[in-house]
């Protein structure tokens, strides 16, 4: 990301921006219970203020939360040691730099609402066999939706699936649903495994 884009999501979050959504991602909400991952290790990617990483923590997972706005990363850890969370280890990076080498050994990987389609096949190789990918993104849509404006910040319809040509998918959606504030907004979905060798 530039300089510009780093100053944006700090900008944001000083105003304040998403102080009221706690809540993890529905997605990850409804698919973890049924996870067997080979480790509770866990890297949030563009984590925000960590909602999905305090989640995980909440868990029993040990979460590396990675993003580029420390104010971000800041409101995290302020929430983690309210809520009285340990295991977290935050990380300010730009993920345009890639990640650095010993982040890796995953059970869990989480691409949620940050859209890098060569990062998230990148991270692939970051799991533990029998690890998994769970990513959800905005999606390309002529309809009327909530999100990003530009196309550049949106998957087009089957990349997601494309990541995962050499994993097991579990689930690929893509379509139109309702967030938890009622607007509608173009998703598409994946869970995928690391095939146990």
């Amino acid at each position: 990301m530039s300089h510009d884009d780093r100053e944006k999501w700090q900008h944001k979050y000083r105003r304040g921006a998403y102080a009221g959504r706690r809540h993890p991602a529905s997605y990850l909400q409804q698919q973890l219970p049924a996870l067997t991952p080979p480790c509770k290790r866990a890297l949030d990617l563009a984590c925000g203020a960590g909602r999905n990483a305090l989640y995980l923590a909440g868990q029993g997972y040990h979460v590396d939360a990675v993003d580029i706005a420390r104010e971000g990363l800041q409101r995290g850890r302020a929430a983690a040691m309210e809520d009285t969370l340990a295991g977290i280890q935050w990380h300010e990076q730009d993920l345009d730099d890639g990640l650095p080498a010993a982040l890796t050994g995953y059970g869990l990987i989480l691409m949620i609402r940050y859209l890098d389609i060569d990062l998230l096949r990148a991270v692939c190789r970051r799991l533990q066999p029998g690890g998994y990918i769970l990513a959800e993104v905005h999606l390309q849509s002529d309809s009327p939706v909530a999100g990003p404006s530009s196309n550049d910040f949106r998957a087009a319809p089957g990349a997601l699936a494309d990541v995962a040509a050499d994993l097991d998918i579990i689930d690929c959606w893509e379509g139109i649903t309702a967030d938890p504030d009622g607007k509608d907004v173009a998703l598409a979905r994946l869970l995928a495994r690391l095939p146990v060798a």
